[in-house]
C-alpha cells in the first residue's frame, strides 16, 4: 500500500506541469536576454550621458570664471574707466575638517597671521556654526599681492593648510575719479551701467562668464573642464581727457567764486559731430557715486530721508547738457536769419528799421534796446541782437515755413546722441502758433531746447550746411584690440547752402569783434559766436540763463563751444551775457593749443571767399551806423578791452545784449544805467504759459 502511494505521488508531476515550468523558464531567459540587450543598446547609445549624470553627483568643484568688463578710453588712449582683477578669500570648512587634527590649527593660524582683519575667535565661530559649509567668503576685493601672500603659504610643503582658495572677480575703477563723470557714468552691482556711456553701451562693455568644473571619473581621477570667459569690448570715446579737465577746472573756479544752479559746457567738432568735452556743473566721484558729502553738509544729509537722498543723487548724476531743456534765447537768431536767406525772403544787403518794439497780435514786444537801433543791416541785426529785426524777418517767413525750419534744424526731437536720457525740448503746439508766438520764437523764446540740439544746429550753420549727429563714441575694439565697430561722421541732412553758411560765419565773427560778444575774444585767434539770455519761470523770481555759442577759427571752424550758465549766484546782475563770454574766452585760451589749433594772424572773410554779401555789409556799415547814431552813441564807450577776469561786470554788466546802454523809460539819457527786463503782459506775451522772454544782457 505504501509503495503504491509513493508511486502515485511521483506520478503527480505530470507532463503538463513540466511544460508549464519549461515555459516559465523560457520566458525568464528571454526577459534576461532582452534586458541584457537593452543595457548593451543604452550603453552604446547614451552611456556617456548617463555616466556624466552619475559622475556629476560626485562633483568636486564648480565655479564661475568672471568676464572682464571692457574699458572706456579717451580719444588718445587715456584710460577713463577699467575693471581691475581682485580676489575673494573663500574657506571650505567641510574640506578643512576632514582631517581636523592635522588641518584646523595650521589653517586658522595662517589666516590670522596673513590678514589682520581676521580674528581667531571669528574663524572658530564659523567652524563651529558651519561645519558642513563648503563656501564661506572671508574677505573680498583682495589685491594680487594680498592673495599671493596666502597662496605661497598654502603651496609650502607639508603646510596642512586646507580648504582655503581664492575666487577671481573684477571691480570697476575710475583712475581720474570725477573727470567726465556725467559722460562716463558708473556701474551698479552686477556690471549694470548707470548713466552715461556705461549705461548706453552696457551690452558692448559686458562679456560672458566662463565656467570651471571638475568631477571624479570612473577610475577615481579628478577631471577638470574650463569654459573660458569672454571679456567685454572697449569703448574709445571722442572725449579728450586734457580738454575735459581744463573745462572742468574753469567751471569749478566759476562756481567757487560765484556759484550757479547749473553750468553746461560743450565743445565739439562741427565737421563730424565728435564731442571733445562735455561738462555738467559740479562733477561727482565715479568711484563713490552715492557720496553726498561734496554737495551737502553733514547736517543736511542727516536730515534727509532715503527718498530725499535718492532725489538728490539723481540731480547730481543728471547731465545738464542733454537731459535739461530751456529757452535758447538769442543763440537761436542765426537760425531764423538762415532760414529766410535760404528761402530768398531776405538778402544780405537788406536793412531793417528798429524803433525798439513791434506790435504783434495785440502785444507790444520790445527789443533789447528799448530806444531802438535805428536802421541796421542784416549783419548788424545779429551783431546787435536786435529783436525787432528778427520779428520782421519771421513775419516774412510766416508760421508754416518758420516751424518747418525749426524742426528741420532738429528742434523738438532728439538728435540721437549716444548717451541716455536725452530730452526732446518743447516746440509751440500748433493750436498756439499765433502771430505773437512766431514773433517771440524768432529770437529763441517760448520754446525749449537742449544744449546738444543748439550746438548741432549751430554747427551746421558754420560748417557749410552739414548737420552731423553728435556722438561720444569713436570706436569699439575687442579684448585683443581688433576693431569691432567705428563711428564715422553721420550726416543727417543738409541744412543751408555754402553762401548762407559764409554769411552766418562772418556775422558771428563781427558779433565777437564789435557786437554783443566782445568778451569772447581770444588773443591771436579769430572767434565767431552769439550770446543769449532768457528769463526763467516763474517771471516774478527774476532768474536768468545766460549763454554763448561760438566757433574757432571764425572762417574755417574746427571747434564749436557752447557755454550756458543757469542762475549765476553772487553777481551784480544775473542777466549779463558777459558772464558766459568771459568764461568762454578763458576756456578757449587754454584748450585751443591742446586741440592743436594755433593762433593765426591771417585776414579772414576776404573778397575771394565768396561769402554772401559779406563785403557789401562791411561797406554799408558806416552808413548804417550813421543812420542810427542817435541810438548808438554809447556803443563805442562799451567796447572795453577784453578782460580775463570775471569780476569787472559791475561796470560792464550794464550793457544790453545789443552792446549798448539804453535810455530809461523816464527819458533820462546818458545815465549809464539799464532798463530792467520787460515782463508786463501788456508789452510782452508769454504765449507758451510764460516760457521766458528775451531780456537785456
Amino acid at each position: 500500500m505504501n509503495r503504491r502511494a509513493k508511486e502515485k505521488k511521483r506520478k503527480s508531476f505530470t507532463p503538463k506541469m513540466q511544460a508549464k515550468l519549461l515555459l516559465v523558464f523560457c520566458v525568464i531567459i528571454i526577459a534576461l536576454i532582452a534586458l541584457i540587450g537593452r543595457l548593451v543598446y543604452l550603453n552604446r547609445k547614451d552611456g556617456e550621458k548617463y555616466a556624466k549624470r552619475v559622475l556629476s553627483q560626485q562633483t568636486y568643484t564648480s565655479s564661475t570664471i568672471p568676464y572682464r568688463r571692457g574699458s572706456i578710453l579717451d580719444r588718445k588712449g587715456t584710460v577713463l574707466a577699467a575693471s581691475q582683477k581682485v580676489y575673494h578669500l573663500i574657506l571650505d570648512v567641510k574640506y578643512m575638517l576632514k582631517e581636523k587634527e592635522d588641518n584646523l590649527e595650521p589653517t586658522i593660524t595662517a589666516l590670522v597671521d596673513t590678514y589682520d582683519s581676521l580674528s581667531r575667535k571669528e574663524l572658530m565661530e564659523i567652524v563651529k556654526t558651519k561645519p558642513e559649509s563648503q563656501y564661506v567668503k572671508l574677505l573680498k576685493n583682495l589685491t594680487y599681492d594680498q592673495m599671493t601672500a596666502m597662496k605661497n603659504k598654502i603651496e609650502e610643503k607639508d603646510s596642512h593648510i586646507k580648504g582655503v582658495w581664492f575666487e577671481e572677480d573684477y571691480i570697476r575703477s575710475y583712475p581720474y575719479d570725477s573727470l567726465a563723470s556725467h559722460v562716463i557714468g558708473f556701474t551698479a552691482s552686477g556690471n549694470v551701467g548707470t548713466w552715461g556711456i556705461e549705461q548706453y553701451y552696457n551690452e558692448e562693455l559686458n562679456g560672458t562668464n566662463g565656467r570651471e568644473y571638475g568631477y571624479i571619473d570612473s577610475e577615481l581621477n579628478l577631471e577638470r573642464h574650463i569654459k573660458p570667459a569672454v571679456n567685454g569690448n572697449t569703448i574709445i570715446t571722442t572725449i579728450d581727457a586734457s580738454v575735459q579737465g581744463i573745462v572742468q577746472k574753469h567751471v569749478d573756479a566759476f562756481n567757487e567764486e560765484y556759484g550757479s544752479k547749473n553750468i553746461g559746457v560743450l565743445i565739439m567738432n562741427p565737421n563730424n559731430g565728435e564731442i571733445y568735452a562735455m561738462v555738467s556743473n559740479k562733477a561727482y566721484d565715479l568711484n563713490n557715486p552715492t557720496d553726498l558729502s561734496s554737495f551737502y553738509t553733514k547736517k543736511e544729509i542727516e536730515g534727509m530721508t532715503e527718498d530725499d537722498k535718492l532725489e538728490a543723487l539723481n540731480k547730481i548724476w543728471r547731465n545738464f547738457t542733454i537731459n535739461d531743456a530751456w529757452e535758447p534765447g538769442s543763440t537761436f537768431k542765426p537760425i531764423t536769419v538762415a532760414a529766410a536767406l535760404e528761402e530768398g525772403l531776405i538778402s544780405a544787403d537788406d536793412t531793417f528799421f528798429c524803433d525798439g518794439y513791434e506790435k504783434v497780435g495785440g502785444y507790444t514786444i520790445k527789443c533789447s534796446n528799448r530806444a531802438g537801433h535805428g536802421t541796421i543791416t542784416l549783419q548788424e541785426a545779429l551783431m546787435k541782437s536786435c529783436n525787432d529785426a528778427l520779428m520782421q524777418i519771421a513775419a516774412k517767413e510766416g508760421k508754416k515755413l518758420f516751424y518747418n525750419y525749426q524742426t528741420f534744424f532738429g528742434f523738438g526731437e532728439k538728435v540721437g546722441i549716444d548717451l541716455p536720457g536725452e530730452a526732446n525740448g518743447i516746440l509751440m503746439p500748433k493750436k498756439d502758433r499765433v502771430d505773437s508766438a512766431l514773433a517771440t520764437n524768432s529770437f529763441g523764446q517760448n520754446f525749449t531746447s537742449t544744449m546738444v540740439q543748439v550746438a548741432a544746429a549751430y554747427s551746421s550753420l558754420i560748417n557749410g550746411g552739414y548737420f552731423y549727429q553728435p556722438h561720444v563714441a569713436k570706436e569699439i575694439i575687442n579684448d585683443q584690440g581688433a576693431t569691432v565697430k567705428t563711428f564715422d561722421k553721420n550726416l543727417i541732412r543738409k541744412t543751408v547752402s555754402k553762401e548762407t553758411s559764409n554769411f552766418i560765419k562772418e556775422a558771428m565773427f563781427q558779433t565777437v569783434e564789435a557786437g554783443t560778444a566782445k568778451h569772447a575774444q581770444v588773443p591771436g585767434y579769430t572767434v565767431g559766436g552769439k550770446t543769449g539770455t532768457a528769463e526763467k519761470l516763474p517771471r516774478a523770481d527774476k532768474t536768468y540763463i545766460v549763454s554763448f555759442i561760438g566757433n574757432v577759427p571764425a572762417d574755417n571752424p574746427e571747434i564749436v563751444i557752447y557755454v550756458v550758465i543757469d542762475e549765476a549766484q553772487n553777481v551784480i546782475k544775473q542777466a549779463d551775457s558777459s558772464l558766459a563770454t568771459k568764461l568762454t574766452s578763458q576756456i578757449l585760451a587754454e584748450v585751443l593749443p591742446f586741440l592743436e589749433i594755433y593762433p593765426s594772424h591771417d585776414d579772414v572773410f576776404t573778397d575771394t571767399e565768396g561769402g554772401t554779401g559779406s563785403n557789401s555789409n562791411r561797406d554799408s556799415e558806416s552808413t548804417a551806423n550813421g543812420a542810427s547814431s542817435g541810438n548808438n552813441s554809447n556803443e563805442e564807450e562799451n567796447s572795453e578791452e577784453n578782460n580775463d577776469s570775471l569780476t569787472n561786470q559791475s561796470n560792464e554788466g550794464n550793457n544790453t545784449e545789443s552792446g549798448q546802454e539804453s535810455e530809461t523809460n523816464s527819458g533820462e539819457a546818458g545815465t549809464g544805467t539799464e532798463e530792467g527786463p520787460e515782463t508786463s503782459d501788456e508789452s510782452y506775451p508769454d504765449v507758451l504759459s510764460g516760457l521766458g522772454e528775451e531780456t537785456e544782457e
